[in-house]
């Protein structure tokens, strides 16, 4: 975290979603963040919606706010005075967009945390797929001489399986 973040960068991070294939922010979320309400930054952005194409900014289908809200285990908001409509989510050009929009001095250092939280998750999964193409290129340029050892690459890569355990100890007396 640099001296300057508001907010350490773990933080923004578990705020950003896969959504349409896009990474995207919650309007709640970021409103906690930029410390308005929710209702206050939707407006602002009612305001200005010719700065927040489709492409900036979309609002949930039902579909989606439910399995959102699955994912990140919220309470459903209807009966028990949640939300009344569906969420809007940000990209990160609709995040930068905010700043426009939102003009205090914490939604500029704010905005500045959550750009370089999208920036390192860009270099996460850039770095992921650079290693998985080297790893394949490997496998196909030395694959009769190292095939064991790419299999251990390849369980170590897999994501961790839940094994089936028999019972355990002695049984004493059956007869």
């Amino acid at each position: 975290m640099r001296a300057k973040d508001p907010l350490p960068p773990a933080v923004i991070e578990r705020k950003i979603y896969l959504l349409r294939r896009q990474k995207v922010m919650l309007d709640s979320d970021l409103a906690v963040l930029y410390g308005v309400e929710t209702k206050q930054l939707n407006k602002a952005v009612r305001r200005n919606l010719e700065r927040f194409p489709s492409d900036f900014m979309f609002q949930l289908t039902p579909a989606e706010a439910r399995a959102l809200r699955f994912q990140i285990g919220t309470s459903s908001g209807g009966a028990h005075g949640g939300r009344r409509y569906l969420p809007y989510v940000f990209t990160q050009e609709g995040v930068a967009m905010l700043s426009s929009v939102l003009k205090s001095p914490r939604a500029v250092k704010v905005n500045i945390a959550i750009m370089r939280a999208f920036v390192r998750l860009r270099e996460i999964l850039a770095t992921n797929r650079e290693l998985a193409a080297k790893v394949e290129e490997m496998e196909r340029r030395y694959d009769t001489h190292f095939k064991a050892i790419f299999e251990v690459i390849q369980a170590l890569m897999a994501p961790p399986q839940e094994s089936a355990r028999g019972e355990m100890g002695f049984r004493v007396g059956q007869g």
